[in-house]
This record gives C-alpha cells, sequence and structure tokens, in this order.
C-alpha cells in the first residue's frame, strides 16, 4: 500500500518558519512528480509546490519566494521549507503523488493520486 505520512506541523507567529516532511513507502518515489497542496478554512484546495524526479520545482504564485520544496530520492522524503508566513498560509498541507505532470497539479490538486494525512500549520 501507498503510505505518505506528514509531520513538522505547528502554530507560529507571524513571520515565523517551519519545515514540513514528508515519508513515503509503496510507491515508486523516483519516478513521479511530488508536491503539497493545502486547504484552509472555507477555502478550496490549492497547489502549493511541486518537483519532480529531476528536481525541478514550480511553485504557486501566492508562494513569492518564501518556501522551498525539495525532494531525497534515495530516502523517499519530501519537505517543504515555509519562510515568512502570513496568517493566509493558514492550513492544512498535505504531501501528495501524482503520475501526472507537476505542471497539471499545481493548478489541480484534486489530480493527484495519493495524499497523506495532513499537517495543520496556523499562523497568527
Amino acid at each position: 500500500d501507498v503510505q505518505l505520512v506528514e509531520s513538522g506541523g505547528d502554530s507560529v507567529q507571524s513571520g515565523g518558519s517551519l519545515r514540513l516532511s514528508c515519508s513515503v513507502s509503496g510507491y515508486t518515489f523516483s519516478r513521479r512528480c511530488m508536491g503539497w497542496f493545502r486547504k484552509g478554512p472555507g477555502k478550496e484546495r490549492e497547489g502549493v509546490a511541486a518537483i519532480d524526479a529531476h528536481g525541478s520545482a514550480i511553485y504557486a504564485d501566492f508562494v513569492e519566494g518564501r518556501f522551498i520544496v525539495a525532494r531525497d530520492n534515495t530516502k523517499k522524503h519530501l519537505s517543504l521549507q515555509l519562510n515568512n508566513l502570513k496568517p493566509e498560509d493558514t492550513a492544512m498541507y498535505y504531501c501528495a503523488a501524482s503520475v501526472s505532470a507537476c505542471g497539471v497539479v499545481i493548478t489541480a490538486p484534486n489530480e493527484y493520486n495519493y495524499r497523506g494525512q495532513g499537517t495543520q500549520v496556523t499562523v497568527s
């Protein structure tokens, strides 16, 4: 079975930083697009960042250079560094895997094939 397990969510003040982690098992990690999406209170899902098998990353416009996505294919690990957090970044953040291209899922996060249980980020 495919499993994605996130960690690292917390409550922080505006301007703070967090690092989210995701461990993956049961999946051909090294060949696929991996990414993060989020769902805030009363909002639709929105793609945050995605990174392909070669390490090329793509970000949503609202990121504005504040977040960094990275992957380790050997360890089957995905991370998301969140810097200069704003209250509007408050959301459940999900690690996800896709057989589609990263360019698809960054704007259509419902196209991800697998996702984790989420980790909560709260910014006040």
